[in-house]
């Protein structure tokens, strides 16, 4: 990094930090009002689990429903990028016979690993650890302190039997953002909610029979996005409401930092997380999943030239514009000298029949990603005509 970018990085994190420890200072005297743990789902295998959350005030976000006002929806944005976490925090995490005392960073981030000795049988996949907030600067000047504040954690462990697993995108492969739309996607990120941003026709279908693949095994998917961890309660909410499987997400820090300003790198985070779950599952092979318009190829080059043998197959999903089409054509034709079919489809149901060719999925899933993806491609209802644009809800888009 050259020395002036470093330096201005420098003096507006300083600022940032100011600013931020000058507010909590501030709320600490006025009283920090009900707090609350959200812990994002985590990820781990048999020997290890990693968990991260964050303390936080609780601003009331309200549950999304179908009939929300705009106004509404942009007043819970609003309350998601202007979260108050609460720096210094004591959080205490419990898995079976194992405790962990850490300390939240001045965003309100912790992290927690645990290394059994074993694993408890459970049903399922999804293994549980309880978190209790201990303590905080301004507890004792408080008024609404509670008797206690807790959460519960989840993290994956694959089972020894997966066949493999998904790394994916979220915007833009799962759901509708637009971003190849500045306009578009400000509407969708800020003026909708769970309930009426839409996925793309058969994503739910396609995600859940990947999950199952041969029928036999449980095969784990993985999200990553450039998206803030402010977003986490939304996107949760929304793969819950559109009945896509849920996974652990790896979402960006917002701030200003010695290294960088606002947001990491695109490019860096995404390719970053998927090689972590390579390196954390060393055996198991990867399906990846993403879209043409955010460099979702070319970083998925990357880890097919870093992890020979490790890759089954890629999906692009085409949202962009022909130009880009052609840069994208020549990256999958470098994919395919390196061994790795990556499949540039402009409909969820062709990326299941290559999967299906493949042997990833059965033919009678094929047949329940089809019939999800007709009915998604059913004429929009009124409220779907109120919230989309007109190309979004023209027949045959996907």
């Amino acid at each position: 990094m050259a020395d002036w970018k470093h330096t201005l990085l420098s003096v507006l994190s300083d600022f940032e930090d100011r600013y931020d420890n000058a507010k909590f200072e501030l709320q600490q005297r006025l009283g920090l009002g009900k707090l609350c743990i959200v812990p994002y789902r985590g990820y781990g295998t048999q020997t290890i689990l990693y968990l991260k959350g964050r303390v936080l005030r609780d601003k009331g976000i309200t549950s999304p429903m179908e009939d929300d006002t705009v106004w509404l929806n942009l007043l819970n944005m609003y309350k998601r990028y202007q979260s108050d976490e609460i720096p210094g925090a004591r959080v205490l995490a419990r898995f079976g016979d194992l405790a962990q005392e850490v300390v939240a960073d001045e965003e309100g981030h912790f992290e927690i690993t645990f290394e059994p000795p074993a694993l408890p049988t459970i049903d399922g996949v999804w293994h549980e650890i309880e978190l209790e907030l201990l303590d905080y600067p301004g507890k004792d000047k408080n008024p609404e302190e509670p008797q206690s504040v807790t959460a519960t954690g989840y993290v994956i462990v694959p089972p020894a039997d997966a066949d493999f697993g998904v790394i994916s995108d979220i915007d833009d492969t799962v759901l509708r953002t637009d971003v190849v739309n500045l306009l578009a996607m400000a509407r969708n990120t800020f003026l909708k909610n769970a309930r009426t941003r839409l996925p793309f026709a058969g994503a739910s279908a396609f995600y859940d029979v990947l999950r199952h693949g041969s029928g036999k095994h449980f095969n784990p998917i993985y999200y990553v996005t450039s998206s803030a961890w402010n977003l986490y309660d939304m996107i949760v909410d929304f793969f819950a409401v559109r009945n896509i499987p849920v996974g652990p997400l790896f979402m960006i820090n917002m701030g200003i930092t010695d290294e960088q300003f606002i947001v990491p790198g695109h490019h860096t985070h995404k390719f970053n997380t998927i090689q972590t779950l390579l390196d954390t599952h060393p055996t198991l092979p990867f399906i990846l999943i993403g879209d043409s318009s955010q460099k979702d190829p070319e970083i998925y080059l990357d880890v097919i030239r870093q992890n020979p043998g490790r890759i089954l197959a890629v999906y692009i999903r085409d949202v962009t514009e022909s130009v880009r089409d052609t840069e994208v054509q020549a990256i999958i034709a470098e994919a395919v000298e390196l061994g790795v079919e990556m499949i540039f489809v402009e409909d969820t149901f062709v990326a299941a029949q290559h999967a299906a060719d493949q042997g990833f999925i059965t033919d009678d899933q094929l047949a329940l990603v089809l019939k999800e993806r007709n009915e998604d491609k059913q004429a929009p209802t009124a409220l779907e005509q109120a919230i989309m644009p007109e190309s979004d809800s023209a027949p045959g888009q996907s």
